[in-house]
């Protein structure tokens, strides 16, 4: 699966880009700013979004985006759970800083499950 990280904090990108890696999967990025992230969008299945990026409190906007225009899973990491409230409409979900590795993990073994059952039942349509 391609993980995009969308996060401003190199530190904290590279590790999410360890565990995703470490994981099994291929990584995009990191990004952040929104007009790198949509630029990326396109390449990518899932995107791990901290809340705020280098260009403001943008990341609630630039998932509805993701979502919305590329199909593009999200999970938030963020420093602020509670700024995201009860959600966002079709975000996987949302995963509080600091967090763990096994963490990061599970949200995207789920993630890479929901696009498997997707694909498996667009394949039964044909």
């Amino acid at each position: 699966m391609k993980v995009m990280i969308v996060e401003d904090e190199n530190i904290v990108a590279l590790e999410l880009e360890r565990i995703a890696q470490e994981a099994g999967h291929q990584t995009i990025g990191p990004v952040s700013t929104v007009e790198q992230a949509l630029a990326y969008a396109p390449k990518s299945d899932v995107a791990l979004v901290d809340l705020s990026l280098s260009d403001g409190l943008s990341g609630a906007q630039l998932a509805r985006r993701l979502m919305d225009r590329f199909g593009v899973d999200v999970i938030f990491v963020t420093a602020s759970p509670e700024n995201v409230g009860n959600g966002i409409a079709g975000a996987l979900d949302v995963i509080s800083k600091p967090f763990s590795e096994e963490r990061i993990v599970s949200a995207l073994s789920r993630a890479e499950a929901a696009r498997r059952k997707d694909f498996d039942r667009s394949r039964a349509v044909i």
